[in-house]
């Protein structure tokens, strides 16, 4: 296996939003990464709230594809995503499930 180069990358995505303790509080945060032929290469995708759950950083729910291979995280579980088919399509995936957990 080929390792990919992360100094070819360019931070396509970071941003970081801070939800108020009315909505259910954490945060919610977001990375991707392109490489030269702009595709997302690398990505990282997460609901952290310390008060739901303590382990894993505090990360609630969120998807990346780290080691290299595209999984979830929930509630310190880690699954395969078996039916990956785009970055975008993950991220709406987890905007449906972050609703359970934000008021």
């Amino acid at each position: 296996m080929v390792k990919k180069s992360k100094k070819n990358y360019v931070k396509l995505v970071d941003e970081k939003y801070t939800l108020p303790i009315k909505r259910g509080g954490g945060i919610i945060k977001i990375e991707a990464w392109e490489d030269h032929n702009r595709k997302v290469v690398k990505y990282s995708i997460a609901y952290i709230n310390h008060i739901l759950y303590q382990n894993d950083n505090g990360r609630v729910i969120g998807y990346d594809n780290a080691h290299d291979y595209h999984h979830k995280h929930h509630f310190g579980e880690i699954s395969p995503v078996e039916d990956f088919t785009s970055y975008e399509e993950i991220v709406e995936r987890f905007e449906n499930e972050i609703k359970e957990y934000i008021k």
